[in-house]
């Protein structure tokens, strides 16, 4: 289903209410104010790279709430039409091709001019789509993830963007499906409880752990605004700027929480309760508007 002599890209007909290239993200130049970015649910994106032959840090799209629609236009070097393979993984949602149901977690051969569309995901936010090979639009400090709070990396996707896409470097591994169970319809975030947690008095540290959480509407890769109880500060003093990384669940004068996601900004002024465990970030990134969180307190230092 490959050539090594082509030329393959696909045509955004439609980004749905947002599209972008991810990859893994950008490491090593917070102090440059630049956060690490990357698809807000890794380990899907990885996933998706690895059922078609890609390492798993290849640039793919990431497809927020649906919508997305693609065609390929794939050719060997003598004109005559190429196919190639993609895979869908992340949110479950309906995808056709050609208008004929494909699934989701394995491979799906597309051919030149197929349409590839997404519906709306019935669980979770984000979904991704792998081409083998992978996108190839110009990397900006080592990566091609789009940032949307510094914007580093490629624009968003908008209908009539072309993406190149490179040639396959590894053999397919011949996997048909790989199951995965699809995002909760109530999210369950491992924390760390501090470093600010002595900001708060006892009882809303305690309502931190038992009150169910609601995102708002509110929701972008830089963050999710969260409803719920009150929390109250027991220092009403200034905090200085100081570093925030993803999962920070920082509390403004309002007492509503903030949980940081991929592109959260590198330095925060509101006291930190809370940050989620780095092994439940995915989950996290997978959080829809007008989805149930709870928090959990995880007491082992990270490492």
């Amino acid at each position: 289903m490959t050539a090594t002599a082509r030329d393959c890209r696909l045509e955004i007909l439609s980004p749905g209410p947002l599209a972008t290239v991810q990859d893994l993200g950008r490491p090593g130049w917070s102090h440059l104010g630049v956060s690490a970015s990357g698809a807000a649910d890794p380990d899907s994106l990885a996933l998706a790279n690895r059922l078609i032959g890609n390492p798993e840090n290849t640039a793919a799209i990431e497809a927020t709430w649906g919508g997305l629609r693609i065609r390929l236009h794939c050719r060997h070097r003598n004109g005559t039409p190429s196919a190639t393979y993609i895979a869908l993984t992340g949110a479950p949602c309906p995808a056709t091709v050609n208008g004929r149901p494909v699934a989701l977690n394995g491979p799906i051969p597309l051919n030149d001019t197929d349409t590839l569309a997404l519906g709306t995901p019935q669980r979770g936010l984000r979904t991704y789509l792998a081409i083998r090979g992978g996108l190839q639009p110009p990397p900006a400090l080592g990566s091609r993830s789009t940032d949307l709070l510094s914007g580093t990396g490629p624009a968003p996707l908008q209908p009539g963007t072309h993406l190149p896409v490179g040639p396959p470097t590894a053999a397919m591994p011949g996997v048909d499906l790989a199951p995965r169970n699809p995002p909760p319809q109530e999210f369950t975030l491992r924390v760390w409880p501090g470093p600010r947690d002595d900001w708060f008095d006892t009882t809303s540290l305690n309502t931190l752990f038992t009150a169910q959480w609601q995102a708002t509407n509110h929701t972008n890769r830089i963050g999710i605004r969260i409803e719920g109880p009150t929390l109250i500060r027991t220092r009403n003093t200034e905090l200085p700027a100081e570093g925030m990384v993803p999962g920070a669940l920082q509390v403004p004068p309002n007492g509503k929480p903030v949980l940081f996601l991929t592109d959260h900004p590198v330095t925060g002024g509101y006291p930190v309760i809370a940050v989620v465990h780095h092994t439940d970030l995915p989950l996290a990134g997978q959080i829809p508007p007008g989805a149930h969180i709870r928090f959990r307190p995880h007491h082992n230092p990270p490492t």
